[in-house]
């Protein structure tokens, strides 16, 4: 194992920067217009190290190919896979996920070897055991769609890129005549098991299978198709074979791919994916990657990337902010993945493969995470995908009775509390996307929130849920009221009253768990008593009363109703006291604490996202100089330019998303609906493609890192005399204006 020193990541990083603007191609090969070289400012390296579990490898944005190395360490710190620590790579998968709390995919494996392996995962101590190779931290070079590296072990230097359903290897090997590839469905990340796997020799330079495999995502399927540029002098199947209790054998697959090489030969090859099938995996193959060109594919990569970063023209006049920046606002173009094929057709929730749809279906929605940031940036800067978004998650409804909770490869896996696919579908329909049926969406948000199941039905009957009833309860019962609160707001929106009433009702629901006299939230029994004893510092991970947090942190999980929480205090200036309490007070959680709670100031968790609206609570309660400072203190050293620049799990983006809405001097606190409040601008000026031919420019006058307070704010050259900015305006386009002061 290695660590990283900062030098040795940008001596790495610094080779892969292009040097000046550039054309691209579209997916249909038409030129694209000159855009600025943004993909020079994404370092992939950002969020590799401590705890951030950000995926290391080559993709496009939104793109089902995620083509990585994996290492041979497993637990919490690998769930991407990769870790700035490790110096082993097992093999290059073609499914990650990105910061994540739980590991899993890992599919399609390839590693290129010399000479015979034992095909097992092997130690780091045995430098000899297992099919893994050491390698050196000056010899990757990582940009958007592109990786490489050298395997030391076998002498064999590696590059990848992709497109959005195919993966292109590169390897140039030593002189050989026992030079193989090796075909992996057997091993995978995290919690990954594969449960069938088939690799199927066609010809002498096709091979296709598929793997099936349950986790995290109890029931997944895969399937591929892979070419080669030159025959395969052998080919080799390794299969464990296995009868199940039902008299089924059950294939787990490794094939070894035999060649000749002479010294530095280059060797590719093309991995398509498919959920649906192999035809299909060869239909991806042919529409998306049809030649051998690599470095055409690998400038398609980064002019895809380049694109979607140009959806923001951030300007700073500092390095390392623009650095940030641009990997945050990658990091938010991961996921959702694609999950269909160019066909439209994918593999639904109800295990039946669905031909030719009418939308691009997706998948990795990590919700409980994502509806309070990441969603609504994607409704600024990608307003042309939230109807498929909407539309997917429709059919996950169709498919499954319910809204996506925290939904993978056509899984449903519950994971997490709340119902925040409520949030979004009813975020989407407040700020009038349309392409989808609205009648049917607002039957799918009243329908998953009325569903008896995971402690709903004690929120309609108790008007919150008993400790004595559900773990986790105080969590449980407030993020179903952020997500009736939603359900109420599309119901008034829409003339039904008599829901807007009901669902309104219940979204007050935490008003029960309030203590006056401590003035925490505190579990309470099904006879209306508090748990004893309470202690608001302690946590045990998933065992008491929150998820993730403690009262300290729950007590301001409010986002809908500021007001109503407000009044629980008494008064604006207990509310105010009790809160700048937050970022002062120290405590001990415990040993059994949550990992997640992290990058803490006082008891505020940056690290986790229950806490992310709470900073923005003083603007909506109408002190917006104390936002300022502390989104200010957050944006400033809660991320970095360093592998362990972020404080948390990067959760498929929401932790990035916090930081590019910040950036720009705004964030949605409420779950739906689009008013955005202010904050503390970052950059001097930026210029937002809002999609349709609109641009929304943001300047900051006087900025600086003293003068982070607004002064004032005009909308179009006009003062803006309130706290928020509406997403009708910013669609609109136009200009805001702060004007700064180092005064608050």
């Amino acid at each position: 194992m290695n660590t990283l020193k900062k030098t040795g990541l940008l001596a790495a990083f610094s080779v892969t920067v292009f040097s000046c603007n550039h054309t691209g191609r579209d997916s249909s090969g038409s030129v694209m217009p000159e855009l600025k070289n943004l993909t020079q400012y994404v370092d992939p390296y950002i969020g590799t190290g401590d705890h951030g579990h950000v995926f290391m490898g080559a993709n496009v944005p939104f793109g089902l190919v995620q083509l990585g190395p994996v290492n041979i360490s497993q637990g919490w710190d690998w769930c991407s896979g990769y870790h700035i620590s490790d110096s082993t790579i097992m093999g290059f998968s073609h499914t990650h996920l990105s910061g994540t709390g739980i590991g899993d995919l890992g599919d399609i494996s390839f590693m290129p070897v010399i000479g015979d392996v034992k095909l097992e995962r092997g130690r780091p101590e045995d430098k000899e055991s297992g099919m893994y190779s050491l390698f050196d931290r000056s010899t990757e070079k990582v940009r958007p769609g592109y990786y490489a590296v050298h395997l030391n072990r076998h002498g064999i230097d590696v590059e990848l890129t992709a497109t959005k359903r195919v993966g292109f290897h590169k390897y140039r090997f030593p002189e050989s005549s026992d030079a193989r590839i090796i075909i992996d469905l057997v091993h995978g990340i995290g919690w990954d098991a594969v449960t069938e796997g088939r690799v199927i020799q066609e010809n002498d330079t096709v091979v296709s299978g598929y793997r099936y495999s349950k986790g995290w995502a109890n029931d997944q399927k895969i399937y591929f198709t892979a070419v080669f540029s030159k025959p395969v002098k052998d080919f080799r199947l390794d299969s464990q074979v296995r009868e199940t209790k039902e008299g089924e054998e059950r294939r787990y697959t490794f094939a070894q791919l035999l060649f000749d090489t002479k010294a530095n030969e280059d060797l590719y090859a093309k991995v398509a994916l498919s959920p649906a099938s192999v035809e299909n995996a060869k239909l991806n193959m042919a529409s998306e990657l049809p030649g051998w060109d690599f470095e055409r594919t690998r400038t398609d990569a980064d002019a895809a990337w380049n694109k979607e970063l140009n959806k923001i023209d951030f300007q700073t006049g500092d390095h390392k902010t623009t650095r940030v920046f641009y990997t945050a606002l990658y990091h938010t173009m991961i996921a959702p993945s694609e999950f269909c094929d160019v066909n439209k057709d994918y593999y639904g929730t109800d295990k039946q493969i669905h031909q030719n749809a009418s939308f691009t279906n997706y998948t990795t929605f990590s919700l409980w995470d994502t509806y309070r940031a990441a969603h609504p940036l994607m409704t600024i800067i990608h307003p042309e995908k939230m109807p498929d978004i909407v539309n997917t998650m429709l059919t996950v409804y169709k498919e499954q009775g319910k809204l996506p909770v925290w939904h993978l490869m056509a899984n449903e896996t519950d994971c997490m509390v709340g119902n925040p696919g409520v949030c979004v579908v009813a975020d989407a329909m407040l700020k009038g996307f349309g392409r989808f049926d609205k009648n049917y969406a607002y039957e799918a948000l009243k329908s998953s929130v009325m569903r008896d199941e995971r402690g709903q039905k004690w929120m309609r009957e108790y008007g919150y849920i008993p400790f004595d009833k559900e773990n986790e309860s105080v969590a449980k019962t407030m993020e179903y009221a952020i997500a009736d609160w939603s359900v109420a707001e599309v119901a008034k929106a829409m003339g039904k009253e008599d829901d807007y009433k009901y669902f309104k009702q219940l979204s007050e629901g935490y008003k029960h768990f309030f203590d006056p006299a401590l003035r925490f939230m505190r579990g309470k029994d099904s006879e209306g008593k508090f748990r004893e004893p309470f202690d608001p510092f302690h946590s045990v991970h998933r065992e008491n009363d929150y998820t993730e947090g403690t009262a300290w942190q729950y007590t301001w999980l409010v986002p809908h109703d500021a007001d109503g929480l407000v009044g629980l205090f008494g008064s604006k200036e207990a509310f105010l006291e009790k809160l700048d309490s937050l970022f002062i007070v120290k405590g001990d959680m415990g040993n059994e604490a949550s990992p997640d709670i992290s990058g803490l100031i006082g008891q505020y968790a940056h690290g986790n996202e229950p806490s992310h609206h709470v900073i923005y609570l003083y603007t909506v309660t109408g002190e917006p100089a104390k936002t300022a400072e502390k989104v200010r203190e957050v944006l400033e050293t809660m991320y970095t330019d360093q592998p362990a620049g972020l404080c948390g799990n990067e959760d498929v983006g929401q932790m990035s998303a916090w930081y590019v809405l910040s950036a720009l001097g705004f964030y949605q606190v409420e779950p739906a609906g689009g008013r955005y409040y202010f904050g503390s601008p970052l950059m001097n000026e930026a210029s937002v493609d809002a999609g349709n031919g609109k641009v929304f420019r943001i300047v900051a006058k006087n900025n600086s890192t003293v003068n982070k307070y607004m002064k004032s704010v005009t909308l179009n050259g006009k003062p803006c005399n309130r706290l928020y900015i509406d997403f009708k305006d910013i669609a609109a386009g136009g200009e805001l204006v702060f004007e700064m002061s180092h005064t608050p």
